[in-house]
């Protein structure tokens, strides 16, 4: 028998994703379970699995779209006239919407997004939160994304509202950081769901890059259990994104973000001259390294005169080479000078904010 049998977790967006993987995991380690989610039917199916694979005792099933009015007060009003004492509360239900802000997104359902996403998480946190405190004893999972700390062009709305969720959270952190009630942020790349379907954006290009939703939710159910106050799934490459979200200017992040947000280029045909000359400049560099090893065992085998006379021919095919290899420099020179911008604005950036030696000299002296 686990530990936790017999202590409750209700898991919003439970019928699929990250939080049909969250649920499985708490099913697994014995929690009864309240799983909110549109489809009742869905949930009613996912019940049976986990009493039939994990001996799950108690299911409760609710079906509620948590876009609508005063849906997070429905939900906590039916857990508590079933006297279900919620242990820990996973609100990961929500939705995005892809296209240009001015243009392309509709109103109403950026409306019932910010409904879903900001409203009915704050009030479900508020609701449950107070009677986690009133025991002294709970944990609460908040379902924010890496890109609630980069601005997202194309996702605008939706980054601002997991910009709240993330704030909200490590705002709370601090406010219950004296007691025994813990809540942890969960910031996941790309993830592969269903969600980018439902936004309107399966054909991006960060579509190519998505996250098994298993790691994802194992990844944050350890943090919640260890009581962390945020977790960053996926190791060190998004890490390395968060960092960079942290130290980057915002413009160039943007523009980064834009671009990962953009529509896949139709694929062209293959070219078969481009595959020829791939195969050629491969075997003609394959043969130039083991000509290269053969002619430096030749050349320190030979007299002083003959190898006068090899440096002055090597001479003369190197200013070959060099005017060869000035049209291949000449196509990147674009791409060094992007990059030497973005790293001259971020150094510009940073200069700002570090004081120059005689600044701190003057201070100390001072």
């Amino acid at each position: 028998m686990n530990a936790e049998t017999g202590k409750t977790a209700l898991i919003t967006g439970a019928s699929s994703g990250i939080g049909q993987e969250l649920a499985k995991l708490f099913a697994q380690d014995g929690y009864n379970l309240v799983l909110v989610a549109r489809s009742d039917d869905t949930l009613d199916r996912l019940a049976d699995v986990f009493k039939s694979n994990y001996g799950t005792q108690q299911i409760t099933v609710i079906k509620k779209d948590l876009a609508e009015e005063d849906a997070a007060q429905d939900v906590y009003n039916q857990v508590k006239a079933k006297d279900i004492t919620v242990n820990v509360l996973v609100n990961d239900a929500g939705v995005g919407l892809y296209g240009l802000f001015a243009t392309d997104t509709d109103w109403e359902r950026e409306k019932a997004m910010i409904h879903l996403n900001v409203l009915s998480l704050t009030q479900m946190t508020k609701l449950f939160l107070y009677d986690m405190l009133a025991r002294n004893e709970g944990k609460i999972l908040n379902l924010a994304s890496l890109l609630s700390i980069t601005p997202t062009p194309l996702m605008a709305v939706y980054a601002g509202t997991k910009a709240y969720v993330y704030n909200f959270t490590q705002s709370l952190v601090n406010e219950l950081k004296e007691t025994n009630v813990t809540i942890t942020a969960l910031l996941p790349n790309a993830t592969d769901t269903d969600f980018f379907n439902k936004a309107g954006a399966e054909n991006t290009k960060v579509t190519d890059e998505v996250q098994d939703p298993v790691m994802v939710a194992k990844d944050g159910y350890e943090a919640l259990m260890a009581g962390k106050a945020k977790v960053v799934p996926g190791g060190l490459k998004n890490k390395s994104y968060e960092v960079l979200a942290y130290v980057a200017p915002q413009e160039a992040l943007a523009s980064l973000m834009h671009g990962k947000m953009s529509q896949k280029p139709q694929p062209e045909p293959e070219n078969q001259d481009d595959k020829s000359s791939a195969l050629t400049w491969g075997i003609g560099f394959g043969i130039a390294v083991l000509a290269g090893i053969a002619l430096a065992v030749a050349y320190n085998n030979t007299s002083a005169v003959d190898k006068a006379r090899y440096r002055y021919k090597a001479k003369s095919a190197g200013n070959a080479l060099s005017d060869a290899l000035s049209s291949v420099s000449d196509s990147l020179s674009s791409v060094l000078d992007s990059v030497v911008d973005v790293y001259q604005t971020a150094r510009s950036k940073a200069e700002q904010l570090v004081p120059r030696e005689e600044e701190v000299e003057e201070e100390v002296a001072a």
